[in-house]
């Protein structure tokens, strides 16, 4: 019985102390300056260069993204050269055919996009650029407080 009261207060969160991801993340914003992460992406690029694979797959990842999908198999490639048709083509070409089809469900478009503005207008007011910020943990601890 004992053991499982035991159990029971931990699952409960009883535990003395616990350091939160928010105090590291401080701790490596204020140790990694821009210049030192600066000095790295070049390291990488150099390496990369150079012909190093875990470089350049480091460099695509950061700068393109894990892909989202599966690249088309041989088979749907070439149907698709059959048919003349292009995926991109008509990926790109679908929200205006769809405006000239629809008229009416892209009436509001203008006064949504003058929103947008406005809030990104204001966003880029309010938020300061990092490469301006000295230390970012300490930027946010005083914007957080009002500071």
């Amino acid at each position: 019985m004992a053991r499982r009261k035991q159990t029971a207060e931990l699952i409960r969160g009883h535990a003395a102390h616990r350091r939160t991801e928010g105090d590291y993340m401080g701790v490596l914003l204020d140790a990694v300056t821009l210049e030192d992460w600066r000095d790295v992406v070049n390291n990488a690029k150099t390496a990369a260069k150079a012909g190093d694979p875990q470089a350049r797959a480091w460099l695509a990842q950061y700068l393109m993204g894990r892909p989202e999908g599966k690249a088309p198999t041989p088979l749907t490639v070439v149907v698709q050269q059959l048919n003349g048709a292009d995926p991109l083509v008509d990926k790109l070409a679908r929200p205006l055919i769809d405006r000239q089809k629809y008229p009416s469900l892209h009436a509001d478009d203008g006064w949504q996009a003058q929103i947008r503005a406005l809030v990104a207008a204001e966003l880029a007011e309010k938020v300061r650029m990092p490469e301006t910020i000295e230390s970012l943990a300490t930027a946010r601890l005083t914007d957080e407080s009002g500071g």
